[in-house]
């Protein structure tokens, strides 16, 4: 079985991850240095998001030079030295590619080379059609000669015109540039966002055309050894409509958002989790699950905060990691980090907050620095006491040397969750009481109980999510052998 199948690969955010150099700023050298933690909690491979060269407007997703690693993260012969010691340490990697815009730094942007990007006439004084851009505003910036270019995101990420075989043809030896260095694999940023429709569409996302274009990217992953993959961002679309994206001969898997966005609530979970399998199953491919990422409110947030938010987030977790197909971890989730909602305004950065005059939080309060080891921040991210964004001083709680010592702490859950894990191709249902989603995988047979009180249990639990007494408690999964 190939291995993507049944993989968990845990996302990390580099500048987040930990620092070599002091500078607050996470790097490739410190992320090689802390791969051990990876290998230790038991996942089979990491992604990368992007370490290329850019002006960091949108986090490194507005890159200006995608063959090279940004001055803050290192360099090429670090980026090869992590893929050493990650294959080393079993783990395999992948790495974000960016292909819907680039930079406005791009040298293509900077040359004025227009056909490889969307540009248009505006009608008069205004933009050629009412699109919006994901971070808020127009999806459209006007160049002093009135032409207008066409952004889903910041202005400093123009799209990419997909219809110009100069473009389709970059993006193939980039592929194969990374390729050549070892990666095992791509996510795919906005993977259904490459080709854009007639202006007169109200939706600009997954338009037909795109699935040519991931043809020929599967053609590329074919090409090499080693079971090379591609995982595709596919977001407000139909489960069946992302089926498309990993047919037999385009991508390998999609993150499953409606999952992510799922409330805690078993009706809805049921149902997301029925059409997943479902649609999956149509084409032949895994399903995918994930509760988080660099995009997205941290899931003890989201789910509550504090204890209740805790309790069900390690339920959650078990849930996940439960089901058959592929897992994806986002860096701290092992940890139990809530999303840090008090920021300083100066602090942040995302362009979220930035293009919203502060009206929207943005991203940035799922993306502060893990907290390593110690008393106070920043909790041994670097060797100075600076990060980027700080850390609450009650995190010395949350530390991964804090947490590996209690027995009962969130790291040690999932550590103990991927040592147990194991694969499973089908699930069936099992009667349960309301309130309860019970089903069977052929690896485990796994209760979440989601209501108000306990449900008594067939047999004693390989692992809880939290501690069990007579019954299944209210927020809180268990795996049990099966039949």
């Amino acid at each position: 079985m190939e291995w993507w199948r049944t993989a968990v690969i845990y996302q990390i955010y580099p500048r987040s991850f930990a620092d070599s150099d002091g500078d607050g700023i996470g790097d490739l050298p410190g992320i090689t240095a802390r791969l051990p933690h990876l290998a230790d909690l038991g996942v089979d491979a990491l992604w990368l998001s992007p370490f290329y060269r850019s002006p960091m407007v949108d986090g490194g997703y507005d890159v200006a030079d995608y063959r090279d690693v940004d001055p803050v993260f290192g360099t090429l012969a670090d980026f090869d030295s992590l893929v050493a010691a990650a294959h080393g340490l079993g783990l395999r990697v992948l790495v974000d590619i960016v292909p819907n815009h680039t930079s406005s730094a791009h040298p293509w942007f900077l040359a004025g080379l227009r056909d490889r990007y969307v540009f248009a006439a505006g009608r008069g004084s205004l933009p050629p059609n009412d699109w919006r851009s994901l971070f808020g505003g127009p999806a459209w910036t006007q160049m002093p000669d009135g032409s207008w270019y066409l952004h889903l995101f910041d202005p400093a990420q123009p799209d990419l015109n997909w219809d110009n075989p100069d473009v389709r043809a970059e993006f193939s030896d980039i592929l194969r540039f990374w390729l050549d260095r070892g990666v095992d694999g791509f996510r795919i940023d906005v993977a259904h966002g490459l080709i854009k429709p007639d202006f007169s569409e109200v939706s600009v996302f997954d338009q037909d055309g795109v699935h040519e274009i991931y043809r020929g990217w599967r053609r590329i992953l074919d090409s090499y050894p080693g079971q090379r993959m591609a995982v595709a961002e596919i977001f407000d679309t139909q489960p069946r409509r992302v089926a498309r994206y990993v047919a037999a001969d385009e991508l390998h898997q999609a993150f499953n958002f409606d999952f992510l966005d799922a409330p805690w609530e078993p009706g809805p979970l049921r149902r997301i989790i029925d059409d997943s399998l479902s649609a999956a199953a149509e084409v032949g491919a895994p399903p995918t699950w994930v509760l988080s990422n660099h995009d997205r409110r941290r899931p003890v947030t989201r789910f509550g905060d504090g204890a209740p938010g805790l309790r069900r987030a390690r339920a959650a977790a078990l849930l996940m990691l439960g089901l058959p197909g592929s897992a994806y971890v986002y860096q701290g989730e092992e940890l139990g980090l809530p999303e840090v909602l008090d920021l300083p305004d100066e602090a942040r950065a995302d362009p979220q907050w930035v293009r919203s005059a502060g009206a929207e939080p943005g991203r940035d309060g799922c993306r502060v620095p893990l907290p390593w080891e110690g008393e106070a921040p920043p909790f041994g991210f670097g060797p100075r006491d600076r990060s980027w964004l700080p850390m609450p001083p009650d995190w010395a709680a949350r530390t991964v040397a804090a947490q590996r010592a209690d027995p009962g702490s969130m790291l040690n859950l999932y550590r103990a969750a991927l040592r147990l894990r194991r694969p499973a191709a089908t699930l069936t249902w099992r009667p349960a009481p309301e309130g309860v989603l019970c089903f069977s995988t052929g690896a485990y047979l796994v209760a979440t109980n989601f209501g108000d009180s306990a449900f008594a249990l067939p047999r004693e639990p390989v692992l809880a999510s939290s501690p069990v007494g007579a019954g299944l408690p209210p927020d809180t999964t268990v795996w049990m052998e099966p039949d």
